[in-house]
């Protein structure tokens, strides 16, 4: 009888150590799964027309394709409207299935309130492109961070692209013999800081270099071609010939402005009636107006260094890491907000006739 007892001991004992020893590997299987399964990015993009939002778009889909196991990004368009974004994150939260967000925000001066909706989620957000109007918000939740460029930059570098065509063309860009840069800006948004500095290095570049200028006009056109035409159109039927360079924070408004001046026959060939015109982010329509000489140039914002850094910064952050940990990337003074260098530009003096150019910020004017 004890002997049995034994046996029946014994049995249950490794009954029990067999059944441990499975649920030990099912558990073992479960968080192998769960830390290869794709982690699901939901973002949120201001609109999919918008010729450097959609090269994003495109390049974050290459990312996923090499690398299926590690990302999987959902794409929303908010077609410019505050109102339908606001909407599709809050669907996107309720549904409980991302792992982190990505935001190119309509209402940069709604930020805040976006933010501490997400943080009620516990979810890391990386905000790109458009910049909140404060960092404040971006410091007060520790899983935020800002991804952009380094307006100053972009325009030293439009303001070096006037330099070099001012230097060889002289005779032919300022028409009324003063020796004076006359110019106008078409600006993306009043309170933008990529836009403000923007316009301030490009002229500021210039004047450096002893050139004197003069602003024509100024005009906000929120980084959109049809704005940038529209405006264009009115300052040109006021100032006419004083227009002697035009400066875009973007190829957006430059492509609006090239269209405007083209319908009072200037900037389709004939040099004495060319007005130079430069932007940034060389975008494929605005680099094929630069071969054709109906634009000057324009600085490089790569859509695949966004993607790049999005891809990278994201992931660290879903693993629950400094964003920049183990990357190229550094935060700059805000401690919440990396800058993507733009050192590069495409350029061509149409008075020349030279070939188109890549330059960067180390050529010498």
């Amino acid at each position: 009888m004890k002997a049995l007892k034994r046996i029946l001991s014994l049995i249950t004992i490794v009954f029990f150590i067999s059944n441990l020893s499975i649920n030990l590997n099912i558990r073992n299987i479960q968080t192998v799964f769960a830390q290869t399964k794709p982690a699901k990015v939901a973002v949120f993009l201001l609109d999919f027309t918008d010729d450097l939002i959609s090269e994003i778009r495109q390049n974050l889909e290459e990312i996923q394709k090499q690398h299926p196991d590690e990302v999987q990004y959902t794409f929303y368009d908010a077609k410019s409207d505050e109102s339908t974004q606001n909407a599709q994150i809050e669907k996107a939260l309720n549904g409980g299935i991302f792992d982190l967000i990505i935001l190119n925000i309509v209402n940069r001066g709604n930020a805040a309130t976006v933010i501490n909706r997400i943080k009620e989620f516990n979810l890391p957000v990386i905000l790109f492109n458009r910049e909140p109007l404060t960092p404040v918000s971006l410091q007060s939740y520790g899983k935020a961070l800002y991804i952009g460029t380094d307006g100053k930059q972009a325009g030293a570098l439009q303001g070096k692209m006037l330099i070099d065509a001012w230097n060889a063309s002289n005779k032919d860009i300022d028409k009324n013999n003063d020796n004076i840069m006359q110019y106008v800006m078409l600006e993306g948004e009043s309170d933008n800081t990529e836009a403000i500095e923007r316009t301030k290095y490009s002229v500021s570049t210039i004047e450096k270099v002893g050139i004197k200028t003069q602003q024509v006009a100024l005009a906000i056109a929120d980084w959109r071609e049809d704005l940038a035409y529209n405006a264009m159109k009115t300052i040109y039927e006021k100032y006419k010939d004083q227009i002697e360079i035009i400066i875009a924070n973007d190829d957006s408004m430059a492509i609006g402005a090239v269209k405007a001046l083209q319908e009072y026959g200037y900037n389709k060939g004939d040099l004495s009636k060319t007005i130079p015109i430069v932007g940034v982010d060389v975008t494929p329509d605005a680099k094929e107006l630069i071969d054709k000489g109906e634009m000057l140039g324009s600085v490089y914002q790569l859509p695949k260094d966004y993607a790049d850094a999005l891809y990278a910064t994201g992931m660290n952050m879903i693993a629950g890491k400094s964003p920049v940990e183990n990357t190229k990337y550094t935060l700059d003074d805000t401690r919440v907000s990396i800058r993507l260098p733009q050192n590069k530009y495409y350029y061509r003096n149409m008075f020349t006739g030279e070939n188109a150019i890549e330059g960067t910020s180390e050529d010498p004017n």
